[in-house]
Order: C-alpha cells, then structure tokens, then sequence
C-alpha cells in the first residue's frame, strides 16, 4: 500500500502494481485549491482530485501500456472554456455526486474502483475535509527571519516563500482529525507501505498527523519504506537537503521506525550524511538510478524494481 496524494502517489501505485496487483491507496484529503477546493467549498464533500489521480494510476497500471481504460482517460479529462464548468474534471465531478449519492466516501471510492475494474483500492486518510496550517519563518514584514508566522491551507502552505517549520491538521470544528477506520485497517493489515514522493509536508507527513492512522504506522508489522523526492520543492522545501526531508518526518512521528529509504543517487550530494539520517530511522539508505529520462519524476519500473531489490521481493 502507498500513503500520499498528487503526481508523487501517482508513480507510487503504479511502481507498486508492477509488485502486486493489490494494491491500497490512502490519500490526503486536505486540498483546498483548483477544482477540488471549488467542489469542497460549494458541496461540503471531500476534497476529489488526490482521489481521482490515485484511482487513474490503478486504473493505467491495470490496463497495461498496450492497453486501454476509456473510463481512467474520462476520469482524467478537464473541461476547458470559461463557464462555470472551466477546470474542473470529469472525474472529479463523479466522486463528488458518488459521495453525495451514498454517503459514505469509503463506498463511494470502492463503487468507482468497481466502474474503473480495478483490482486495488483507494480510501481517503479521513472521512471529512481537513485544513492544514504551518509554523513559517522568513515571511514576516519586519524582516527578521526567525520571526514565526502562521499560514492556513494546502495551497497557502505548498507556495510560501519562507521556510516550513512544523504542519498542523485540524477538521472545520478546529478538533484533532478522525481516521478512516478502513485505512487505519489497511495499514495494520500490510505487508508493505509506502510513504512518498511528493509535496512533502503537505501530501506525506499530513499522514502522520492523524492520530489513529499515525499510531496503526507505528504498530503495523509491514515493512516500511519511505521514497524521497527527487529535488527540494518549491515553497514547501526550498533549498532541503535530502536528510532534511528525513529530519523533518522524525520531528512529526519520532516513534516511527522504517526499513528502507530510498533516493535516486543523482540527487543525494552527500550520501553518508543520508544514511546516518536513515539510521536514525532504523532504515538502510538505498540510492538507485529511480528517475525517468528527463529526470523530473520517477520511474514506476525502476521505482518497482528498487523497492523489490530492497526488501527482497519479486514481482508477481
């Protein structure tokens, strides 16, 4: 299974498919722009677009390369103009009449996964809209760079110019969020998780900031494996080294412990100081060849093939 949300889940499931072909995916549900933030502000419902790209990426892997989903490239197809219609996604618009429809996002999700004919599964980290905030320096107006402001929403937090600090998680009553009891069970029931690339603090470490779905990380006896992304992000992690990226999860989830952590060798400078960083998370470092031609995004083969090598696994 793979925790996680945008384009960095997306490489992730369909490196996992190569592995296995059950597959769960647990997916932010924080975002509060573009089409999702229209449809959550408008109809109350959950966040769709993390969860539409994560059922794309089930839907591809499953196909094939030589194959074809016509239900998986609707699902991904934007309307353009200037109407009231402009930017959203079909698949968008579906989840959210799907979750209006039953109620009940998990149901909802496993009815689309049904209309996709995917083998795996995709649940949201919460069953309600989330709301993050982050501790930032380097954007108050006195200009003092230590001076600690506050900026709410995914959006605000993935485009600061200063420097992320600490994220913090909260439904709209301002109260700790609730778990989606099936992730939770998900997580616990794994043989293996995943846990990035991506928007780092905005898409993977707000896993751990639900307490219920934070504490089955801890306890679940999968093995773990966190995949670093392959450059700083804009914003969020401008100028973070790889072993930042490390430090920051231990300063959100110091109980956590994982088994592997894996980097592609182009974008580690310093490798010894990665692997006394994964150390420190009882993990062994492994740096792979993990990139795509253009070295913008991973590989889902060689992702697959790494993580196999790592933990020993085969594909089936």
């Amino acid at each position: 299974m793979a925790l996680g949300g945008g384009h960095g889940l997306h490489v992730t499931l369909r490196a996992l498919r190569l592995l296995t072909p059950e597959v769960t995916a647990v997916v932010t549900v924080a975002d509060d722009g573009g089409s999702s933030g229209r449809l959550r502000n408008e109809l109350g419902v959950l966040p769709p677009g993390d969860l539409r790209q994560a059922l794309s990426a089930l839907a591809t892997a499953d196909v094939g390369a030589d194959g074809d989903n016509l239900w998986s490239r609707v699902f991904q197809r934007r309307f353009g103009g200037t109407g009231a219609l402009a930017g959203h996604a079909v698949g968008n618009l579906l989840l959210a009449g799907l979750f209006e429809e039953v109620g009940d996002p998990v149901v909802a999700l496993d009815e689309a996964c049904k209309l996709l004919g995917l083998s795996g599964r995709v649940l949201p980290m919460s069953p309600e809209p989330l709301y993050i905030e982050a501790d930032v320096t380097g954007i108050d107006e006195s200009g003092d760079p230590d001076v600690v402001s506050v900026i709410r929403g995914q959006v605000a937090v993935a485009a600061t110019p200063g420097r992320v600090r600490q994220i913090r998680l909260h439904n709209a009553d301002g109260k700790p969020p609730r778990a989606c009891e099936a992730a939770v069970q998900a997580v616990l029931d794994a043989d293996l998780v995943l846990l990035g690339p991506g928007s780092w603090f905005t898409s993977v470490l707000v896993h751990l900031l639900v307490p219920d779905l934070h504490e089955a990380l801890i306890r679940t006896n999968a093995r773990k494996v966190i995949v670093l992304n392959l450059v700083p992000q804009p914003g969020e992690t401008a100028g973070f080294s790889p072993e930042q990226h490390l430090d920051v999860l231990c300063q959100h989830a110091p109980q956590l412990t994982v088994d592997a952590v894996i980097a592609d060798r182009k974008s580690v400078p310093a490798p010894s100081r990665l692997r006394a960083a994964a150390k420190g998370l009882g993990a062994r470092a492994v740096l792979a060849d993990v990139a795509d031609g253009n070295g913008r995004r991973h590989a889902p083969d060689a992702l697959a093939a790494t993580v196999g090598e790592a933990l020993g696994m085969e594909r089936e």
